[in-house]
């Protein structure tokens, strides 16, 4: 990792989060049963994530620089009010609010984002060394912003 940036780093995930489940990515073979696989390639990088779950999930992303581990992510999201928003419902919020924070070239937090099923918020503390963070989806309940789904996630470089 030596003559590697945290700025290439940095647009390497941004790309490879935006190809992948954002970027309605194809599945490729599960390496651990009932697990969910997604993988993106450039040059020297690779990028898995892998995650189990649907509605509530738990998973974590790597990063490979020349084959050696270099970066991870681990995240566990549920939905908080199935009555008040379905699974599907918060994917489609979740694409649409990290697609836009993708396009400004970042992924960790300091980000909202309204849509027509809910507003998505994301916070973090540390950058892309060390972080941990959160995001969420409000809707509105008698006037009154309401959760109704959480992620928390943590992670940075591997040495």
């Amino acid at each position: 990792m030596d003559d590697l940036t945290l700025a290439q780093l940095e647009a390497f995930i941004v790309a490879a989060k935006a190809a992948t489940y954002v970027g309605a990515g194809k599945k490729c073979l599960s390496y651990r049963p009932a697990s969910h696989d997604l993988q993106f390639h450039d040059g020297p990088f690779s990028y898995l994530d892998s995650y189990f779950g649907g509605a509530d999930f738990i998973g974590q992303e790597v990063v490979y620089y020349d084959g050696a581990p270099v970066w991870a992510m681990n995240y566990y999201g549920r939905i908080l009010d199935p009555a008040r928003i379905a699974a599907a419902d918060a994917g489609q919020v979740i694409q649409q609010s990290l697609s836009k924070m993708y396009e400004q070239g970042r992924f960790l937090g300091g980000w909202e984002h309204s849509t027509s099923l809910g507003t998505y918020v994301d916070t973090n503390e540390g950058d892309i060394a060390c972080f941990t963070g959160q995001e969420w989806i409000a809707r509105e309940v008698h006037g009154e912003a309401v959760r109704v789904y959480e992620l928390v996630y943590h992670g940075g470089l591997i040495k």
